[in-house]
């Protein structure tokens, strides 16, 4: 079991041209901070308040592993691609929203 899991480690990296203890490291070390993301998600929900602060560091905790891959790897996954592009417009679409909340208010 713990042979295992080494190799599941080690192997993280392999596949994107990087090394698999940074890479490992980055990806597992995100886990604790892309949870306490998602609770902050939920509580946000249930306080009624805005998702998206809360989503965009989820976002980002959920692919900082291939963002490493960006600067220093290669054969990078379209779906990296396609939750960054997400988390831009994202971020625009809720600093736009809070600027015309804002210029709204007297």
């Amino acid at each position: 079991m713990l042979d295992a899991l080494r190799d599941w480690f080690l192997g993280l990296g392999a596949a994107y041209g990087v090394d698999p203890l940074v890479f490992g490291a980055i990806y597992v070390g995100a886990i604790p901070f892309f949870t306490a993301s998602v609770a902050w998600v939920v509580r946000n929900l249930r306080r009624r308040r805005s998702i998206a602060l809360p989503a965009l560091a989820a976002s980002f905790f959920f692919v900082s592993a291939y963002l490493y891959l960006l600067v220093a790897g290669e054969n990078i996954p379209g779906w990296v691609w396609g939750v960054l592009g997400a988390m831009v417009v994202g971020g625009a679409v809720s600093t736009v929203r809070r600027i015309r909340a804002r210029a709204a208010t007297p």
